[in-house]
């Protein structure tokens, strides 16, 4: 199955989930993140600002902020298909932009360098557990991470969006860590096994 047939198919899948399930589902999720060793140690996270049917990320980041995390958002540059990350401290410092997304005001916020932060929560709508995704199409992430060193990349789903393998092509790059509802799969022991099986 191609990526394309591949997004939709999960797309559908999610989009029939009842609100209850996302809250709970959610919930449970953000629960599993705050305890995740990685993020306890952290000091400064990226992630975007969700859209349903993804996991909440509003909800994760007022916790982080109660923990004293510092947080970062993207704002994407479409002419150029890249991103720069800003550090806020208030839903105040965001304006919604094309597609309904919101991202960081940059005169509101402070820039923070892919090298300052400690994880970086990957969004994706279908993923295997080797850590490999497909992404909304624009391609914004898989640029940003591939020079990204400094910490872990981890992605927040639901169990729908795990399928038994993407595609994928020569400069993708997989996450880390995977964090659902029910598991946590750290993907760098399945691409071991994979490789040593």
């Amino acid at each position: 199955m191609d990526k394309t047939t591949l997004r939709n198919k999960v797309r559908d899948a999610l989009a029939i989930m009842k609100e209850d399930s996302y809250r709970g589902q959610s919930l449970a999720v953000i629960n599993k993140v705050l305890q995740e060793p990685y993020i306890i140690e952290a000091n400064i996270i990226g992630m975007t600002i969700s859209n349903k049917p993804e996991i909440d990320t509003i909800l994760l980041i007022e916790e982080l902020w109660k923990c004293g995390k510092k947080v970062a958002v993207p704002k994407c540059h479409p002419k150029t298909r890249e991103m720069s990350f800003y550090a806020i401290e208030s839903f105040a410092q965001l304006e919604t932009v094309y597609m309904h997304l919101r991202e960081p005001i940059p005169e509101k916020c402070e820039f923070v360098d892919a090298s300052e932060m400690d994880v970086i929560l990957v969004p994706g709508v279908v993923f295997d557990p080797y850590g490999y995704r497909i992404g909304y199409g624009g391609g914004y992430y898989d640029r940003y991470v591939l020079n990204y060193k400094k910490g872990k990349l981890m992605s927040l789903l639901f169990d729908e969006q795990i399928i038994d393998r993407v595609p994928t092509e020569e400069h993708d790059c997989p996450v880390d860590i995977i964090v659902t509802p029910t598991k946590r799969i750290d993907c760098r022991v399945q691409r071991g096994a994979n490789e040593n099986g």
